[in-house]
């Protein structure tokens, strides 16, 4: 008799011989579903299909994006502002990355998974930045590694390739240099535009997987787009990027803070958490939470035999 495991591999078998022609060959499966991977996603470019990436820092807001269709989830250094009440994100250590992206790993099954490297994680030397990466895979399952910077990061981004880990490159705003930079799109003049550019096609040239640009000129965004082999991912950076990114938090409207230009919010689910708390808050006071619907009886005789007991002690 054959095991379950052999039984399940064929009937796997035959589901990827009927889906392959159809979803390409650059696919494979994890958990019956189908896995996205780099190859596919330069597919998807190469078709005009747009990509989506959403953050994640924990594993039920991980199984909600996984099982939404999400392409990329990327566990952000953002965590910082959004799940750990710091300023801004160079606080976030490698530690704290690890530790949420472990969680977001084990809620997917079907999407791409980005691990953000953290501010000074990469930055001192090839060799620490390496080192780094290759902890952030084989600690967390995620599948590939981010990094800020542009052209001066290629020989990083060339080893770290090497090594067959996927890199992104996240370019423009880099919200790591934000004590040289601000917050303020970046690329409105020329030289710096160019700049940005020329980052764009060495980092691709290194090795890059992927480029995000973050508050660019849209059409700087979408030169950069038509230019490159490798998908582009956009936020703040117009239309016309191969995919877009947003902060999950900021597009659901969780925080009451003020978001950029560029966000949108798709649901007010702030609103709704504060109401149901408020609620929560005002019927477990006014003793109307909880009701019997939601309790647990026991037979009258059992109480009134406990109650008899510690009436005999007294």
């Amino acid at each position: 008799m054959k095991s379950a495991w052999s039984r399940n591999a064929r009937d796997r078998d035959k589901v990827q011989s009927k889906c392959l022609p159809i979803l390409g060959r650059h696919f494979f499966y994890r958990r019956g579903k189908v896995k996205v991977t780099i190859a596919s996603l330069m597919e998807m470019k190469a078709a005009g299909e747009k990509i989506t990436m959403l953050t994640a820092y924990d594993y039920p807001t991980a199984r909600i994006l996984d099982s939404s269709g999400v392409d990329i989830i990327l566990i952000g250094d953002s965590l910082g502002n959004v799940m750990l009440g710091y300023r801004d994100t160079l606080p976030v250590t490698m530690d704290e990355m690890i530790h949420h992206s472990k969680a977001v790993c084990r809620g997917v099954e079907r999407a791409f998974v980005i691990f953000d490297m953290p501010f000074m994680s990469y930055q001192s030397s090839i060799e620490e930045g390496l080192r780094n990466a290759g902890r952030a895979m084989k600690e967390t399952c995620c599948n590939c590694v981010k990094i800020e910077g542009g052209a001066n990061c290629a020989p990083l981004v060339s080893k770290i390739a090497e090594c067959g880990i996927p890199v992104c490159v996240h370019i423009g705003l880099t919200p790591q240099s934000v004590n040289m930079t601000g917050y303020k799109v970046q690329g409105k003049q020329f030289e710096k535009a160019k700049k940005i550019y020329d980052d764009a096609i060495a980092l691709e040239a290194a090795g890059a997987s992927m480029i995000l640009m973050e508050c660019v000129p849209w059409k700087l965004a979408k030169l950069i787009t038509e230019k490159l082999r490798i998908p582009t991912i956009g936020i703040g950076a117009g239309p016309h990027c191969d995919g877009q990114v947003l902060v999950f938090h900021d597009m659901m409207a969780i925080s009451d803070q003020k978001t950029a230009k560029f966000v949108k919010a798709f649901a007010q689910v702030g609103k709704l958490m504060r109401r149901g708390v408020k609620q929560y808050v005002k019927e477990v006071k006014s003793s109307g939470y909880p009701e019997m619907e939601h309790s647990f009886v026991i037979e009258d005789a059992i109480i009134e035999r406990l109650a008899g007991k510690r009436g005999g002690k007294k």
